[in-house]
């Protein structure tokens, strides 16, 4: 078995693969790098009841992958360059040769991914960091589990402002729910479910906007996209809202979540 690690900001997330199939995953919490590696790969062998023989090799990638020094756990470790591995691991979990691949982390990677070579377009600050950030800020909540069952509970239209709301005049290829505001229309008695739903739509539409950006920029209308945000319920509804809106095919593949752990042990 080869072991696919990714070290991130908030999560680190890890993968076993025999044969190309994935065949072990988890995801533990990342408060600090070396811990997290090494609390995963333990769980990892723990929970699928291996050995460490069963492990060939240790391929560890993503922003934390460089706190671990020398192998893990006496395995052979090898550190992989997390751009290519968010790359190749978009194109495996979708089944595609050429894509945008959007990795939806603490903050959101943008690449445009074939199995010759991974480029990065460009990054952004928007993602998760700035969910749990500004909910703790403004709902003093900080667990995004939590703070996305609160936001399916909130009425967007209280938030934010739409263009139907602001002309009866119809915009070609624009429909009267599109948001012409994040936040445009809120108020001192919002309501706090309403105040979560309003962050989640601000984040997820900044990073559709972005990833139709990057599709244009690389000439293709596949988008893949992984990464922890990949997991809430809020990513595909937003998202959806782009595909026929700008007519791009957005794809949310299974075990998006470990994308870039995936693309580790390929690579």
């Amino acid at each position: 078995m080869i072991i696919g690690l990714d070290v991130g900001g908030s999560t680190t997330k890890i993968v076993g693969m025999q044969d190309n199939a994935i065949v072990a995953k988890t995801v533990v919490k990342a408060t600090d790098p070396v811990t997290s590696a090494f609390g995963a790969v333990g769980k990892l062998i723990n929970d699928n009841g291996l050995a460490l023989t069963d492990i060939e090799k240790i391929n560890i990638t993503g922003v934390g992958a460089g706190f671990p020094e020398g192998p893990i756990l006496g395995i052979d470790t090898v550190t992989i360059q997390e751009f290519d591995a968010t790359g190749k691991g978009g194109l495996f979990l979708s089944g595609l040769d050429h894509a945008v691949v959007v990795s939806m982390g603490t903050g959101t990677a943008y690449l445009d991914a074939t199995h010759e070579e991974v480029k990065h377009i460009i990054g952004s600050g928007v993602g998760g960091g700035t969910i749990v950030g500004l909910c703790n800020s403004i709902l003093g909540m900080d667990d995004a589990i939590k703070l996305s069952e609160l936001a399916e509970q909130g009425d967007l239209l209280a938030v934010d402002l739409t263009i139907g709301d602001i002309t009866r005049t119809e915009i070609p290829g624009l429909p009267n729910d599109a948001t012409a505001s994040n936040f445009g229309k809120a108020a001192d008695d919002l309501k706090r479910e309403d105040k979560a739903a309003g962050i989640f739509n601000l984040v997820f539409q900044s990073i559709g906007t972005m990833s139709v950006l990057s599709s244009r920029i690389a000439g293709i209308r596949d988008i893949v996209f992984t990464g922890q945000l990949a997991g809430f319920k809020q990513c595909r509804e937003v998202l959806h809202t782009f595909r026929d809106l700008y007519d791009v095919n957005f794809i949310v593949p299974d075990d998006a979540v470990f994308g870039t752990a995936v693309g580790a042990c390929l690579a």
